[in-house]
């Protein structure tokens, strides 16, 4: 098991970063645009909610793959969490957290993921998934903020 945590500040109040954060329609805006990465089925569109599930398929590392989540925790306009149900980890969980701090939005995030088989999984998790999901989640949470700020001013 490997945890990627990552913190970004948003000149944003914190309703705003919390629903652009949950909507299906800015996340495909804001991923890397080699993954192609697109929403397929559950929510595919607009803004996911507690117990909602969302399937979501993109290209890493030259495979195209499908991952399915849920929300599974939902406290409007500070936490959500989605996790895995089905996909290519062995288990991954996303916790998205919010603070408000002087009318400004501190963005969190801490994904904690499992890959399969075995040993190589786990030497895989260290040498390459660890980077590879740090890089992911700080590009996607830059464009985030970037059109965030946009939106607000």
């Amino acid at each position: 098991m490997v945890i990627v945590e990552t913190e970004i500040l948003i000149d944003a109040p914190i309703d705003l970063c919390f629903d652009r954060a949950r909507d299906i329609d800015v996340h495909t805006q804001t991923v890397w645009k080699h993954t192609k990465e697109k929403a397929v089925a559950g929510v595919t569109s607009g803004k996911i909610n507690h117990d909602d599930t969302v399937t979501f398929e993109a290209r890493h590392f030259l495979i195209r793959q499908k991952l399915t989540s849920r929300i599974t925790a939902y406290q409007a306009p500070y936490y959500f969490v989605d996790e895995m149900l089905k996909g290519a980890f062995k288990s991954l969980r996303h916790e998205h957290i919010f603070e408000e701090q002087n009318g400004k939005t501190l963005m969190k995030d801490r994904l904690t993921m499992v890959a399969p088989f075995g040993i190589i999984g786990w030497v895989t998790e260290r040498l390459i998934l660890k980077s590879y999901m740090k890089r992911f989640l700080m590009y996607r949470n830059q464009q985030l903020k970037i059109l965030i700020e946009m939106q607000s001013e």
